[in-house]
């Protein structure tokens, strides 16, 4: 089923190497970009900011911005670039998204959000999707949720991925916001029972493949955020989980990966951008301390190659070796 597992676009995380890892991980996993203003998919380098491989299929851009007429006409250069799918972004709570009006602000603006999501609907053919938050600061109701996805899903929007928190527009940085507003996935399940022809994608709190598994019982899909970036291989494990499939090994998935490593370090591509996405996939492993010295130091340096995680994977072997 589409978005029945997610990986959450996350700012100068999921980039174009880290959607390529995942992609490895999690064969069916929908991947999302990195939000991108409206403003600089039309004005800005494209390839820099909307390129990606093949292999991250089914991909979605995410967009940020509040005019509808930019975010039509970003939708429709993202569409020619060949992503599967536009997301307008409704949650994040940072002062610069503040100051341009658009983010989580944009909850106290269903009107707004509905005539950018209708004029997105009219500009693609390909599904235009919303990530929200439960609310903003004073507005802590059901009530004025569900009347911003009522007003947003008259436009015909169908999808929506809710991160289960409010969002506190003052007083709390973008961290605080992930973890000291309540999580109410109650509110989530009431929204997919209430409105069951919407598929409703839960975001929020969700870090083992138990709690995942719950939550399909009740929602579409589930998006997972931090947990997939740290700890990869529970990102592999939900995977085949949910759709199937033996488990790989860790090393076995690095390997998959080599090839991307090798297609662009041959581009010019220096390691370091690719090798960070890695880190924590030896994640609590024996061993799992030394790969991640061994390319956090090694990364950096001039002409590191795929030598270098040859080399951090025989260190990490060893060292398990040794610990059995």
């Amino acid at each position: 089923m589409e978005h029945r597992l997610c990986v959450a676009p996350m700012m100068d995380w999921t980039d174009r190497h880290c959607r390529a890892f995942h992609r490895v991980l999690a064969p069916n996993a929908r991947l999302y970009t990195e939000m991108v203003h409206a403003q600089a998919v039309i004005h800005g380098d494209h390839e820099r900011l909307l390129g990606f491989d093949h292999c991250e299929h089914p991909v979605a851009l995410q967009l940020g911005g509040s005019e509808p007429a930019l975010l039509a006409e970003a939708a429709r250069i993202g569409e020619q670039f060949g992503y599967d799918e536009i997301n307008l972004n409704v949650g994040c709570p940072s002062d610069r998204v503040q100051a341009g009006r658009f983010g989580a602000c944009l909850m106290k603006e269903p009107a707004l959000v509905a005539e950018g999501m209708a004029a997105m609907l009219a500009a693609v053919k390909i599904p235009v999707t919303v990530k929200c938050r439960l609310g903003v600061d004073e507005r802590e109701d059901y009530e004025h949720f569900l009347g911003f996805v009522d007003t947003v899903a008259s436009v015909g929007v169908n999808t929506f991925v809710v991160h289960a928190r409010k969002a506190w527009l003052s007083g709390l940085s973008p961290k605080e916001n992930r973890e000291i507003p309540p999580l109410r996935h109650d509110w989530v399940h009431r929204l997919k029972r209430e409105r069951p022809g919407l598929r409703v994608i839960l975001n929020g709190g969700l870090s083992t493949q138990e709690e995942c598994l719950a939550q399909l019982d009740h929602v579409d899909g589930v998006m997972l955020g931090r947990t997939a970036y740290h700890e990869p291989y529970r990102l592999h494990a939900l995977d085949r989980a949910i759709f199937g499939g033996a488990a790989r090994s860790r090393e076995e998935l690095l390997r998959v990966f080599f090839p991307y490593v090798e297609a662009q370090l041959a581009r010019g591509v220096a390691l370091k951008h690719i090798s960070r996405h890695v880190l924590g996939l030896f994640h609590a492993q024996a061993g799992g301390r030394m790969f991640r010295q061994i390319l956090s130091e090694g990364g950096p340096r001039a002409g590191a190659d795929l030598s270098l995680l040859e080399r951090a994977l025989a260190a990490t072997r060893a060292t398990a070796e040794a610990a059995a």
